[in-house]
């Protein structure tokens, strides 16, 4: 929403400013100009990047524009590894087994829908309690396992933002490639018209004026939020390495997810109460 509301923001400012200060707006139309731009833009895009980080780079522009994680999403993943754990400590991990290897069937995970929809997060969750189950990995060694995993993790969801950041690098100067083309059009008419003259000569600055407001307003910004939103993602998959790394070293599951609650920050951290609480409602079901 928030993401609408600054675009909506750019424009009105932007152009309402240029119409007060008695601009006409359709001097500002000029299609070529957007053509020239954002065809050699998207060019440069196709250039630079593999197939994978432009499907990467739609995914993540389409998911900034819904809403990230909230408190109450971070309580639904503490109380669900909650659960987890309570079955390890009643069955054994072997009673693990069914959730870890078909988590798309699991009871439990079915639940959480936002949790069983992030494939990254289910992925982490299962792979690591595979390797607890196997009871192959020292404490030590499984957080390095876990810690490689996130960093893995995080350099490739931040290729796309990057991508995008490169582009958006580039649209001043593709900016400036349109106003020079349009000077040399210009030049071709030098000896017309004054009026046809300044035509083309204002032309030529929109395109710089729209590289500049394409980087600044838009295009930058948009890969400053996918980056925000790529950390948000490491946050709540680092929320469950703490807890899976308590409970491998024994701790009890109430305080395997107290552990990981506390490396929340503030505004999406749910209280000692409220996480207790939910979490004996689970066992009262």
């Amino acid at each position: 929403m928030l993401v609408i509301v600054g675009i909506i923001t750019v424009f009105a400012t932007v152009i309402g400013g240029y119409i007060l200060e008695g601009g006409h707006i359709m001097a500002l139309y000029q299609p070529v100009e957007v053509l020239i731009i954002g065809g050699a833009a998207v060019g440069a895009m196709l250039v630079g990047n593999s197939m994978h980080v432009i499907k990467g780079m739609v995914s993540q522009l389409t998911a900034i524009f819904g809403s990230g994680y909230t408190k109450q999403d971070y309580q639904d993943i503490l109380v669900m590894m909650f659960e987890i754990f309570n079955i390890a400590r009643k069955d054994g991990l072997i009673g693990l087994e069914a959730h870890v290897e078909h988590p798309e069937d699991s009871d439990i995970f079915k639940k959480y829908p936002k949790f069983l929809k992030n494939h990254h997060a289910v992925d982490f969750f299962a792979d690591t309690m595979r390797v607890i189950i196997s009871g192959a990995v020292q404490p030590t060694d499984l957080e390095d396992l876990m810690d490689n995993d996130i960093e893995a993790l995080l350099e490739e969801e931040l290729h796309p933002s990057h991508a995008l950041n490169t582009v958006s690098d580039s649209l001043p100067g593709l900016g400036i490639v349109a106003a020079v083309l349009g000077i040399v059009i210009t030049m071709g008419a030098i000896d017309g018209p004054p009026e046809e003259i300044g035509h083309k000569v204002g032309a030529a600055l929109v395109g710089t004026f729209l590289g500049i407001l394409a980087c600044y307003g838009f295009v930058g910004p948009l890969a400053a939020n996918m980056k925000f939103r790529i950390n948000e993602d490491i946050q709540y998959i680092g929320c469950m390495k703490h807890a899976l790394l308590s409970f491998n070293k024994g701790v009890a599951g109430v305080i395997a997810v107290e552990f990981a609650r506390r490396t929340l920050f503030a505004d999406v951290r749910p209280g000692f109460t409220e996480l207790e609480e939910a979490c004996n409602e689970t066992k009262r079901k």
